[in-house]
């Protein structure tokens, strides 16, 4: 008998309401009824990007989670509720917005005016229809000492590699915080059936916006993912998935001279789907054609999360093929753009705006939540010769990008970095130093520590190829990519405990879950060290 998942893989507020009505004069307040077919909640709720005394609610009104084009073209009216209680009887705040055609009728809510380290649940309300309501809440105060935080790392979830089970898991330890840092969707799938763990071929690729929200429509229809979304508000960034494949700045791998209209439509329906918030949002396509992500998040004087964007500034993956882009697998010697000082994963506004957050950071905790392995990675017991190589889609592809912020750290000195990171399918642990094929020592010490979480589902290389890498790579002080999971992160002012969350088998819905290695890094003390 198939799962419902399997049948199925198978078969905002802007401002005001009256600022909206004069912004659209012509929108309408339809309503949906509670009591036909027409639910319009299939997607769940969710919240994102909290402040001391803010968060970003969503929902999408989307009856119908197959067919994007069920709803009329018309707006509707959204109201929204957030509480103190999951029963709503101490209601702290309501309004109404307004869910408009142009952005597939999604809804984001940026709630003010909340009081500091405060848990709180909302939902939202069309006609007689209302959502599951959600849990979320607002960081400690600016000045806040001795908290704590409880956060869980997610990454890469392809929906034909397996179950969400993981994100069962994720809501049921109850974090304060959840950050997924890229892969949200793949453009891509479903693969050729007779190797579904091997695919042959990529099929039915979204190109345009009508194919991207029905990529993400299909993905939150998985209940397992809801959960995760409504046990706590989320902060969010992208990786080359959400987009295309190895994508870089303007350039895809075909080389597409419209690359760029189908990047703003994949920008476009990530924020019609996730808890950000725009600067000025608008219902033009225009404004996603360039679309801010990176941003800061304070958790007191507890944490800062410098959360980055390394695909819209970057430098072209260097010595592709001739005909295409993307990544590649190269030598030192065979590629001497790898040794361009100006080669960059950031783009030079947002490393200059990265090393003034780490200037003027207060927070005992600095994590910087970014896509993808930081640490050197030589690859090349993949082909079976001593000649380091590397792959050129991360930081490997920009070492002097990396360098130059590694040297902030040690220039602005914030405390504690740690970076998290995922992309690359496999758990890793590592120490972060200027020169890795150097020892560690006074002149070459460890910068920071990296943890890097294994994928949601998304497939991996063999344990076996893990352990020749860490042969390869002495700063990488763990591997492990033959389970998929998450990291899960118990931080308090004198340490950070972090856990590899593994799955017993990702193929079934209710999987359990082990741990497979525990770290802890001490306040003042840089480096991997199991616990």
């Amino acid at each position: 008998m198939w799962s419902r998942r399997q049948f199925l893989q198978r078969s905002l507020q802007l401002g005001s309401l009256a600022a909206l009505a004069q912004a659209f004069p012509g929108y309408a307040a339809e309503k949906i009824s509670g009591g036909t077919p027409s639910y319009p909640f299939t997607l769940g709720v969710a919240s994102g990007s909290p402040r001391h005394d803010s968060v970003v609610l969503w929902t999408r009104l989307l009856p119908g989670p197959l067919n994007s084009l069920l709803l009329p073209p018309v707006a509707y009216k959204v109201r929204w509720e957030i509480a103190e209680d999951e029963a709503f009887k101490r209601i702290v705040d309501k309004g109404e917005a307004i869910a408009l055609p142009e952005l597939a009728h999604s809804v984001h809510v940026d709630v003010t005016a909340l009081r500091p380290d405060r848990w709180y649940w909302y939902r939202f309300m069309v006609g007689d229809a209302v959502s599951p309501y959600g849990r979320t809440r607002t960081a400690p105060a600016v000045d806040a000492q001795g908290s704590s935080l409880k956060l869980a790392v997610a990454s890469c979830q392809h929906w034909e590699f397996g179950e969400y089970a993981a994100h069962h898991h994720i809501a049921r330890s109850a974090p304060d915080l959840v950050a997924f840092l890229g892969d949200y969707i793949y453009e891509w799938g479903p693969y050729d059936t007779k190797h579904p763990l091997k695919p042959r071929r990529r099929d039915i690729e979204s190109f345009s916006l009508a194919e991207y929200r029905s990529r993400y429509a299909q993905y939150k229809t998985d209940p397992l993912l809801q959960e995760a979304h409504h046990a706590a508000p989320w902060i969010v960034t992208w990786d080359d998935h959400e987009v295309s494949n190895d994508y870089g700045n303007d350039r895809d791998e075909r080389l597409d001279l419209n690359f760029l209209q189908r990047r703003a439509a994949a920008y476009q329906a990530f924020y019609e789907h996730m808890p950000v918030r725009l600067q000025q949002p608008t219902t033009t396509s225009e404004q996603f054609s360039h679309m801010r992500i990176y941003d800061r998040y304070d958790w007191g004087r507890l944490a800062r999360f410098h959360v980055v964007d390394d695909r819209q500034y970057r430098s072209y993956q260097p010595c592709v093929k001739a005909g295409q882009g993307g990544s590649s697998i190269v030598s030192r010697a065979e590629c001497s753009d790898l040794r361009d000082s100006t080669r960059t994963l950031l783009g030079t506004e947002q490393e200059q705006w990265l090393a003034r957050g780490f200037a003027s950071s207060q927070a005992k905790w600095n994590i910087l939540t970014q896509q993808t392995l930081m640490a050197q990675c030589d690859v090349g017991a993949d082909f079976h010769t001593p000649e380091a190589k590397f792959w050129t889609d991360g930081w490997d592809g920009c070492p002097a990008g990396r360098q130059r912020l590694l040297e902030d750290i040690q220039k602005h000195q914030p405390a504690n970095p740690v970076v998290i990171s995922g992309d690359v399918h496999t758990f890793y642990a590592a120490n972060l130093k200027r020169d890795f094929d150097a020892k560690a020592s006074a002149s070459n010490p460890v910068i920071a520590t990296e943890f890097c979480g294994t994928s949601i589902t998304s497939n991996s290389r063999p344990q076996e190829s893990t352990e020749q890498i860490l042969a390869r790579n002495r700063h990488i002080k763990y591997g492990r990519s033959d389970k998929r999971g998450y990291i899960l992160m118990e931080i308090t002012e004198k340490k950070m405990l972090t856990q590899f969350v593994a799955l017993d088998d990702v193929l079934r819905a209710d999987s359990g879950i082990s741990t497979l290695q525990t770290f802890v890094v001490e306040d003042g003390k840089t480096g991997v060290v199991t616990a």
